[in-house]
């Protein structure tokens, strides 16, 4: 928005509206003061709950001149916009802050802070209320309007979440070759065509943009979108985490990013490497894992495939310890299942993810522990093979937990002792 000097340079001068603020900078000492956090939290945060728009740093809103921000003040000014929307904005924005040099009136070039936001997948809560932008103020949105918005954005839309068009995202950020594997060689559709099919894009009014599904399994990092679509892996030395600042009670620890088939093929390199081996001797030495392998790639199909990708500041969370696996999945059960109902019914809360993953290819790879060929089937028994693979190994029935109604705790037990 507004992306050449010249460009941004005449919306200046035009003034305020529904897509542009301007903002004073001011210092008290070592301190912004301002524009005050709250203020820019609450602009910020407008801007993300209508269409989007820049907030230029360093202009005067009234007489729209170019006041600047000191050079060796620039770093600061970065920082307090960055704090203001990671900790003042529930859930966080992740701006596009640009520094700029804008010729003033005399002549002169002074700096200043571009910040864009773009239009969000969520409606975003700031220290003034749910604010949005009309014409060139911010202002509280009434209840009805407030309840639409809700309605248009969350998981709760007609329209399910993973179907959604990512805002300012392009079709030129897809990954050709990981959309194309999901495309049938006798397919005669053009591009644009292929993807509405396949559910990888979708229509944002006039304009087609990938989905949310598409930014997640044909995309190289779908964080830049999606900031928590990745698995945070640690392997603890015990059966349990200590308090203290000591890091030598992990043993390993990563942050799995990619599209959501290679964050499962990661995740399960992960337990392979770490998790311990035993020895049963019962029919000459045989090796006794820690957990069954096809539980656990199972276990996390299920948790990519049926996270609430809606709950921006929720992530997947792997934990092993030395007597269990610990895996955390965002979002309450989907529908009028239940816990105990797990292992019998079957519901997608992401309908268009689940199918692209039935046409993800698994490599004949041992240590995964499946005979799989795709990442998910269509006959639901994932659960079932969790469950009773599990038992099997460690003599305990795996533990499903639906925590505060908002995450879903799976708890896989490892054997107790060497079976002799």
């Amino acid at each position: 928005m507004f992306d050449t000097e010249a460009a941004l340079l005449e919306k200046i001068q035009l003034g305020e509206d529904s897509f542009l603020e301007l903002k004073e900078v001011r210092f008290a000492g070592k301190r912004v003061s301002e524009p005050r956090r709250d203020s820019l939290a609450d602009e910020l945060a407008a801007f993300a709950n209508a269409k989007g728009g820049v907030c230029v740093l360093g202009v005067d809103d009234v007489t729209r001149e170019v006041l600047g921000i000191p050079r060796d003040r620039l770093d600061l000014v970065t920082d307090y916009v960055r704090e203001t929307c990671l900790d003042s904005v529930t859930p966080p924005l992740t701006p596009t802050i640009e520094r700029l040099l804008l010729a003033t009136t005399t002549g002169n070039e002074q700096a200043v802070l571009k910040v864009e936001i773009g239009r969000s997948l969520w409606v975003h809560r700031s220290p003034g209320g749910y604010m949005h932008r009309v014409g060139d103020a911010k202002r509280q949105m009434a209840p009805d309007f407030l309840a639409r918005l809700f309605q248009q954005r969350s998981q709760a839309r007609i329209i399910r979440f993973d179907e959604q068009p990512v805002p300012n995202a392009t079709l030129d950020e897809l990954n050709e070759a990981l959309w194309r594997r999901f495309a049938t060689t006798r397919s005669r559709d053009n591009r644009d065509d292929l993807l509405r099919k396949l559910g990888i894009a979708s229509m944002d009014n006039d304009v087609l943009r990938p989905s949310v599904a598409g930014i997640l399994l044909a995309t190289d990092d779908p964080r830049q979108w999606l900031p928590n679509a990745y698995i945070q892996a640690v392997a603890y030395r015990g059966a349990d985490i200590r308090p203290s600042g000591d890091q030598t009670y992990q043993l390993d620890a990563a942050d799995i990013t990619g599209p959501l088939d290679q964050q499962v093929l990661s995740a399960c390199h992960f337990v392979a490497k770490n998790m311990r081996v035993a020895a049963s001797k019962r029919t000459g030495r045989k090796d006794l894992p820690q957990f069954d392998m096809t539980a656990v790639f199972e276990a996390i199909v299920n948790a990519v495939a049926h996270r609430d990708y809606a709950m921006q500041d929720a992530k997947i969370r792997l934990r092993m310890f030395a007597n269990r696996l610990e895996l955390y999945s965002p979002g309450a059960i989907p529908n009028t299942m239940t816990v105990d109902s797990l292992p019998y019914r079957q519901a997608a809360r992401n309908e268009t993810i689940t199918s692209l993953l039935a046409k993800c290819q698994v490599p004949s790879e041992s240590e995964l522990g499946t005979d799989r060929s795709t990442m998910m089937d269509k006959r639901g028994e994932g659960v079932t093979i969790i469950l009773y693979n599990s038992e099997e190994l460690s003599g305990r029935v795996p533990e499903y937990t639906l925590l505060d109604d908002s995450e879903l705790r799976l708890v896989i037990y490892a054997p107790t002792e060497t079976r002799d």
